[in-house]
């Protein structure tokens, strides 16, 4: 998993509300294993026509947020059944942090897992960072994890508030693999007085 410590990138205005799971990543994109290769189906029902056509409208298919990294949504972003595509979707068109006045909590915990933050502010800050993504690809915010701060583009800054062991592993790359591995030391010479004591085991 990428480490995550500071970013600054184009954000894209999602004001709608209840932004859920199957709007981020359809359920006829769940058959895969895969990681990658799902970004070009984010928000495929909102992005396309059923013929495959791009809508011009949608926000993703404008050239100024074509390159987003970052989406200011509406209330209760993620909602709606567990998929863990989402984020992978999410995470494969290149979007890294997701603000809002709240998530849906498998949502939410399962952007951690994949190397996404997502952020909770208040209903006037999102509004703030609202307004700024709608200027466009000029208007670029930062996101600075370790000193938990988010500051748009004409330089007003936000803290925010993150659970201290998830900003450890976000800051250090860390998936629930990576955190197995931390204690492969551990691990091993568990196993090797396991041996010694139970050999036949």
């Amino acid at each position: 998993m990428d480490k995550f410590t500071t970013l600054t990138g184009i954000a894209a205005p999602m004001p709608l509300v209840n932004i859920d799971t199957d709007m981020i990543i359809p359920k006829q994109f769940l058959k895969t294993i895969q990681r990658s290769g799902l970004g070009k189906n984010l928000f495929d029902e909102m992005r396309y026509t059923q013929d495959g056509q791009e809508i011009p409208d949608f926000v993703l298919n404008k050239p100024q947020y074509r390159k987003s990294q970052i989406i200011v949504a509406g209330d209760n972003f993620g909602c709606g059944s567990s998929r863990e595509h989402a984020p992978w979707a999410l995470l494969d068109f290149g979007i890294r942090c997701v603000i809002s006045t709240s998530f849906a909590d498998i949502f939410f915990n399962n952007c951690f897992k994949n190397g996404i933050l997502p952020i909770v502010m208040p209903q006037e800050v999102v509004d703030v960072l609202m307004k700024d993504a709608e200027r466009g690809e000029n208007a670029r915010i930062t996101v600075d994890l370790e000193t938990q701060t988010v500051t748009s583009s004409d330089g007003q800054s936000f803290g925010f508030e993150i659970d201290p062991f998830r900003k450890h592993c976000l800051l250090n790359g860390l998936d629930d693999i990576g955190l197995t591995l931390e204690k492969v030391s551990s691990i091993d010479n568990f196993e090797r007085s396991l041996a010694a004591a139970r050999p036949w085991a």
